[in-house]
């Protein structure tokens, strides 16, 4: 009779479809589209090996029946499987990979043909929903197959926690230095206790009311997307970071304003003065870019740690995935070693074809349905062993948060002096990161008890396993085949003790195949974490890019304003370090976060070609000759991974590159908040600046003791109106010539700055052009310099040509700023010093008994040192100093006017 395993597939593809229906009714929400992992594969023989190869046809690696050699096809293909459950799960294995070598044995082992398995495109990949998690036990007993998802999400959660324990320390931080200085204040005697009181209350329901505001709209954020509260898509999860990044851009941007409106509400309400006030802004200030510096350090270093968690989160995945899995091929191969000895008793006659059908049937039969038994059972109980330890742990996190609580409210209901701030600072935050540390520890540690457990439980259902499939053996071959062959109980006593033997070198053999691949994950797990590493490198450059970049504009800005203190100066460029340090630690956190995304929208294609190479990597392995045949075959399998090698390196760069154009974006418009929040604090500081200057020049004026001198003039009787008017007219004369004086060196001067910037543009022009000649040349001459190249050396050029315009520009205005003023100046004196002298000369003259205060003259005063100490106005120099002139002319003209009536 013939041979043929195919009838016996066959009878099998009914129950197999019949118990994957059923399973599929256990998970509704699954869609067809999410139906595409199929399970591990059986091995080839010779025969279908030689079909694929003349065919020109690689079949993928998890297809459960391959057509066989001479071409007839497998209805069992035509079965939509169940998907939604862990590689290598214990039910699907069971029913269809063992059956697929029923009868021929492990002599084919080294020629099977792998492939990646077939998968739905990549948008249906991101619109198809996993399961959510809200910690690491509950991926030990997940049953979809995206358990990497899983775990990426978690780490996403870790990251939104650390994320908002981070802020809310931050505004801790910030109310606790501002109590102190308010407190310093209030010993003083500057302000009131009411009004103490006050401040910190409106500023505590202040950042309270931000919070509510800022959790209100994450939850929007949260119920939108997916309905369905037990899943989540990948599309989903992009679109709440992107939201929940632009809501706490939005929240720290609230915040700081709400900073800098409690400091105005208190200088607007106490005593102090306006150098006092600026003092304790810049204090504030200090302070706040120490706490963002702890912020940021301590940000970087629970980043790295959550990032090792996950590769810890894998490795422990793997134990238990590789426990799940060996439990049914190790069970298939001691079928097939069954197989094996009942094909020989079939070559020897000593059992026809259908009586192995049937053994092999019945043992199967019975063998599964136990196994599937055992799995359910452990299941169940890995389920219920979860859920007790949440429980508990939900109860130690609970006490715990109590108890962190209660020492942060004693540390926080001390005393501080200004002096002891950073000593505050210091100890609040290292009691922070103890707490955080602290429970850190108490969920690895109880990842680590919950792995172990669930391991043990399936090392206990492989013992059963084991031990029901002895049983079953040792009835087929001491009770059966007695019966239904002539072999005699001694014959069958030594068949089963052969069985036996035969196990050790399979074990053996299947135990170095699952130390192989515990390594080659090893390797693989190492090289992400070497890629991580050079993504976060890449992180820290970027960030320093940036802040370099910044600092220069501001410091651009500054000195182009040129009218303010260098107290002033010095509190703009610390208030911009200030929001700097915070939108880039936002930013740094975004990039972590964008980075596992990625890594979740690439596991697929990862893991199936990680899948792949292991398969590949085993087969080699295995097998010590080969054939034309097999040889062939894997060449061709080899080429196949480059193949797919380079498909994933091209989609990983395109990955990268759309999170990497959507994090600029979101760069841009986190700098355009910094831009209109300096912008702010700029034009308070000019307006500051600007009222301090009026109050100074009202309280120079001396009007007062002119109209006096005026009157008391006019009333006088040794004054006549020949002499006045003579002494007017020379007055005037004088005042002629000090501004004639004052236009012609005004004039020479902005000439000989023009001459001097056209020779300077002239010479830096041609010395650039020279350089980037040479390099244009060197370009040319280079055989591999593309066009792209080029049009890089002409966008320098411009961009050099640019550069220097802009700096002999700049320069060339500060030097006339400096001139004009230095010549103002001098005008002003000269001025002064005439009226000065019109006053003597009037008072000696009408005999007026006035004594007149004369102001210090300001020409023994170098002329440069009014420009060294206070920087130039902000209007154009030439309409300045002829405003200046014109008022002073015009000072000068009131007095006398005056006196001629």
């Amino acid at each position: 009779q013939k041979d043929d395993s195919q009838r016996l597939l066959e009878s099998f593809s009914a129950d197999e479809k019949e118990h994957t229906l059923m399973e599929s009714k256990a998970e509704p929400y699954t869609s067809k589209e999410e139906m595409v992992l199929e399970e591990s594969e059986s091995p080839l023989n010779s025969n279908i090996a030689a079909f694929a190869l003349k065919a020109k046809v690689v079949y993928p690696i998890n297809q459960k029946f391959r057509p066989l050699a001479d071409g007839s096809s497998n209805p069992s293909l035509h079965e939509n499987p169940k998907q939604t459950i862990l590689p290598n799960q214990v039910v699907e294995t069971s029913m269809s990979g063992s059956l697929g070598s029923l009868s021929q044995g492990d002599k084919e082992d080294c020629s099977s043909s792998t492939t990646i398995h077939s998968t739905t495109s990549d948008d249906r990949f991101q619109a198809r929903a996993f399961l959510k998690v809200a910690s690491f036990p509950e991926v030990l007993t997940c049953e979809s197959f995206d358990v990497k998802l899983c775990l990426c999400s978690l780490t996403l959660k870790d990251l939104m926690l650390l994320d908002t324990e981070l802020r809310k320390e931050k505004h801790v931080m910030f109310i606790q230095i501002f109590k102190i200085h308010l407190t310093d204040f209030h010993r003083k005697k500057k302000i009131t206790d009411g009004l103490l009181k006050k401040i910190l209350l409106n500023q505590e329901n202040d950042f309270e009311e931000l919070q509510k505001q800022l959790d209100s709209r994450l939850q929007n954020t949260e119920m939108s997307g997916s309905h369905n509260s037990e899943f989540q898509t990948l599309e989903d999860l992009e679109r709440r970071e992107r939201e929940y990044s632009e809501h706490v851009i939005d929240n720290m941007e609230a915040f700081w304003k709400q900073t800098d409106k409690a400091q105005q509400d208190f200088l607007d309400q106490s005593k102090c003065s306006s150098a006092k006030a600026a003092k304790m802004m810049m204090d504030l200030t200090e302070k706040m870019i120490a706490v963002e510096s702890l912020l940021s350090e301590s940000q970087d270093l629970q980043a790295m740690d959550i990032q090792e968690r996950l590769f810890n989160w894998e490795l422990m995945v793997k134990m238990i995935d590789s426990l799940k899995s060996s439990i049914p091929e190790e069970c298939k191969g001691r079928l097939n070693t069954v197989s094996n000895i009942l094909d020989h008793l079939t070559v020897k006659n000593n059992l026809s074809v259908r009586q192995k059908e049937e053994l092999l049937t019945d043992l199967h039969k019975a063998f599964w349905e136990q196994l599937a038994h055992y799995s359910n059972e452990c299941m169940q109980q890995s389920k219920d062993l979860i859920l007790k330890r949440l429980e508990c742990r939900a109860k130690k996190k609970e006490e715990f948060k109590r108890r962190q609580e209660a020492e942060q409210e004693s540390l926080l209901s001390k005393t501080f002096l200004t002096e002891d701030v950073h000593n505050f600072l210091k100890a609040y935050h290292e009691l922070i990161e103890k707490h955080w540390q602290a429970q850190w520890a108490v969920e690895e540690e109880d990842d680590c008890e919950s792995t172990e457990a669930v391991a043990d439980l399936y090392k206990e259902l492989y013992s059963k396993a084991s031990h029901a499939l002895a049983e079953l053996v040792t009835e087929l071959f001491l009770q059966t085949l007695p019966v239904v062959t002539s072999l005699s109980v001694r014959e069958c006593e030594l068949l089963n003790k052969e069985w036996q033997e035969n196990l050790v070198p399979q074990l053996e053999k299947w135990e170095n195949h699952r130390q192989r691949r515990w390594k080659l994950f090893q390797e693989q797990l190492l090289q992400e974490k070497e890629l991580w590493i050079t993504e976060y490198a890449l992180s820290a450059v970027m960030q320093k890019h940036l802040s370099e970049k910044q600092e220069k504009i501001i410091q651009g800005v500054v000195s182009r304003l040129g009218c303010l203190s260098d107290e002033s100066v010095s509190y703009i460029l610390q208030k911009h370090r200030l929001l700097l340090c915070s939108v880039l630690r936002r930013l740094a956190f975004r990039r972590v976060g964008m980075a596992a995304l990625a890594r979740m929208r690439l596991s697929r294609k990862k893991s199936s070609l990680q899948e792949l190479r292991e398969q590949h990597t085993l087969q080699k392995g295995s097998s010590l000759c080969q054939d034309e045949d097999q040889w062939q075959l894997q060449k061709a399998v080899e080429s196949h991974i480059r193949e797919e090698e380079e498909k994933l390196e091209e989609e990983t760069k395109e990955t990268n590159l759309e999170f990497h154009q959507q994090l600029v974006t979101e760069i841009q418009e986190a700098l355009q908040f910094l831009q209109q929040h300096m912008e702010r604090v700029i034009g308070q500081t000019l307006l500051q600046y600007a009222r301090g200057e009026a109050e100074k020049k009202s309280s120079d004026d001396g009007q007062d003791f002119k109209e006096r001198l005026v009157e008391s003039a006019v009333e006088s009787v040794y004054g006549t109106s020949n002499n006045i008017n003579r002494l007017v007219q020379n007055y005037y004369q004088q005042l002629g010539k000090i501004t004639e004086g004052y236009e012609g060196k005004k004039l020479q001067h902005l000439k000989s700055l023009q001459a001097e910037r056209n020779e300077r543009i002239r010479l830096k022009n041609k010395e650039n052009e020279l350089a980037l000649k040479e390099k244009h040349t060197k370009g040319l001459l280079n055989v591999s310099s593309t066009v792209h190249q080029r049009v890089v050396l002409q966008q320098n050029k411009i961009l050099a040509q640019f550069e220097l315009q802009q700096q002999i520009r700049l320069g060339s205005l500060k030097q006339k700023l400096l001139g004009l003023h230095r010549l103002g100046t001098e005008l002003e004196n000269q001025l002064r010093e005439a009226e000065q002298d019109f006053v003597s000369e009037l008072a000696v003259l009408t005999r007026v008994p006035l004594t007149v205060k004369k102001k210090p003259s300001k020409r023994s005063k170098p002329a440069g040192e009014k420009a060294n100490s206070k920087r130039q106005t902000f209007q154009s120099p030439e309409r300045a100093e002829k405003d200046d002139s014109y008022e002073n002319i015009q000072e000068h003209h009131g007095v006398t006017s005056g006196l001629c009536r």
